[in-house]
């Protein structure tokens, strides 16, 4: 599987789970981002770090760390 850390921009993807554990997962829940969301990347920074998505019709940045526990199709 990919994470939404291999995606490139301009993409939209669908997440299919969460490999985050305690805090950081639920950190990641509860913006939004839960199995089954749909997201669309929008930009990625220059070094790659952070990359801005859109979620739920709002944008957000996540860092690389935290798009790597997020599994995408």
């Amino acid at each position: 599987m990919k994470t939404l850390k291999e995606i490139k921009c301009g993409e939209t993807v669908i997440v299919t789970k969460l490999s985050g554990t305690g805090p950081v997962k639920r950190r990641i829940m509860d913006m939004g981002i839960t199995k089954g969301t749909e997201i669309f990347i929008r930009k990625v920074a220059p070094l790659g770090d952070p990359i801005e998505v859109k979620v739920r019709g709002y944008e957000l940045s996540l860092r690389k760390e935290d798009a790597q526990m997020i599994e995408v199709e």
